[in-house]
Parts: structure tokens; sequence; C-alpha cells
């Protein structure tokens, strides 16, 4: 079992003057990072997601522990770059700065498909402490034969049997490589991927009873509450800098993560990041 010594509610330290962004906000981990967030006055907490009525929800909890915290809702969906573009535009009218990221929104093991923009559906300031976490998962051990299959990224990547956990490992194998190259390309933002541990959310609860029972029988023993759940990424986002590594893959709660030739794979690294930039800058020329 991973230790869980960090503890959010005496370990966060003051967050006076931080802006902070939790895409995928209003369940599961985003949601409950939000609250333990909330709680060590940060100037403002900006959260991503789909559901107003859920959003809702989250601001009145967060105005019950914390009155005196901004808390804003912006509408995202991460299918569709028109909808990221304008709530990029929104956060940029409501705040001249930002300085954690944490990106949670993620889906797992779905049926084949594509988003809006027809990709396959799971694929700075000087002196400032700007932070970027995202999320993976040790699921990226599973991704297939060279790492990222580019030539049929738009397209529903059908792979036969157990297709749904290849596309899975994929898209979280692209999350550690981009992070990599973030902090190489971009070194005085903070860039790091973390595994939060095995949580039964609505990640794995909305899945089929055949693919719940994979998730279980596969971690046996490993298997931990939400509560444990945010640390990984809370220590992340709030540890002193001088004691992060850029670029750097943790498992819970802040112990570097294991790794295999695809994750360590700076060229793939590379292309993936160079791939992502020219199909952002073709969503852009044709919106």
């Amino acid at each position: 079992m991973p230790s869980f010594s960090f503890d959010p509610a005496n370990d966060i330290p003051d967050l006076t003057n931080r802006v902070i962004l939790v895409t995928g906000g209003t369940a599961g981990l985003g949601k409950s990072s939000i609250l333990a967030l909330a709680v060590h006055n940060p100037a403002q907490i900006f959260f991503t997601g789909r559901s107003q009525s859920r959003a809702d929800g989250i601001v009145d909890q967060v105005r019950a522990i914390a009155p005196n915290i901004a808390v804003t809702f912006l509408s995202m969906d991460l299918g569709s770059a028109k909808s990221i573009q304008a709530a990029a535009e929104s956060l940029q009218l409501k705040s001249s700065r930002l300085d954690i990221l944490m990106c949670n929104a993620g889906i797992m093991a779905v049926p084949a498909s594509t988003t809006a923009d027809g990709y396959e559906k799971t694929a700075e300031q000087p002196n400032a402490d700007v932070r970027i976490i995202s999320n993976t998962s040790t699921g990226f051990q599973a991704a297939p034969e060279g790492g990222i299959q580019f030539d049929t990224l738009k397209t529903e990547q059908e792979m036969g049997q157990g297709g749904r956990w290849l596309r899975y490992g994929q898209s979280k194998l692209a999350n550690i490589l981009y992070t990599q190259e973030m902090a190489r390309r971009h070194p005085q933002i903070l860039s790091l991927v973390i595994h939060p541990g095995v949580i039964m959310t609505d990640l794995v609860t909305t899945l089929s009873q055949e693919d719940q029972e994979i998730v279980k029988s596969s971690n046996v023993g490993k298997i931990i509450s939400e509560e444990d759940g945010i640390k990984n990424q809370l220590w992340a986002a709030t540890s002193p800098r001088e004691e992060l590594e850029n670029g750097q893959f943790y498992e819970p709660v802040g112990t570097v993560g294991s790794t295999t030739k695809a994750s360590t794979d700076r060229e793939l690294a590379k292309r993936l990041w160079e791939w992502t930039e020219e199909q952002i800058d073709a969503l852009i020329t044709h919106s």
C-alpha cells in the first residue's frame, strides 16, 4: 500500500494570492481537491466541467466551508476545441494570473468513439511558482506497441478485444510524455504528472460490470478511498518547489514512479508535442 503520511489539512501551506484552475472539478478527485484547497485561503479557484447543476452544488459547498474564497465555474467540454477556447478566453477575462493548473478530467476504457473534432476520445510569469499537475495512471504500462499510434488518432482506433484498455493506456502514457516535454521546453513552469492511486470514483463505477471486476481483481489490496486519492496531487501542487523534480512522474505519495521504455522515450515525447501543436493550429485555423 502507498504511504499517505501527507495530511492536506495540516501540510498544505497558506495559499494567499494563489489562483487555481481545476479541470474536471465537478466530481471525484477534482471536486475533493477543490474542497481541500479552499480552506487554505487561495485568492480564487476556477473549475471546469459540463454540469451546471453539479457546479452550483460545489460552489455552495465551498462557500459553506470557506465563505471568503472566490470560486468560479467555467463550462467546458474537453471533447470540443471550441468549448476549450471559449473557456480559456473566459478565464483570461476573469483573471490576469494562474498559479496552479490541476488536470483532473478523464475517462477510462470507454467504447471506441471520437470527439466532436474527430480525434480518438481518450486521446508564463518570471520568478513565479507556476505549476501544472496532470493525473495519469499506472495503466500507461498497457499502452499499445510503439506507445502512441499517431496514424489512427483521428479514428475510433479499433484495436480488437481489449482495445478499450489499450486506448486508455495510450492516453495515460501521453499524460506522462507531454509533462516531460513541457518541462524540457518550459522549465520555468513546474510540470508534474501523478498517479492518485486506485479509487472507486465514477471513472470506475460507470464501467461495465466486467470492467469493474477487471479493475478490482488486478488491484487487490490497492484500492484506496477518495480522501486518500487526492493527497498525491495536493502534495505535488503545494509542496516546496525545491523538493520536486520538474517533469517527474510521482506515485502516492511523493514517490518517483515506475517507468517503461515508452514512458522515457524523449523522441516519442517530442513527436507527441509537435503533433499536438499541429492539430491545435489546424483546429484554430478552421474554427
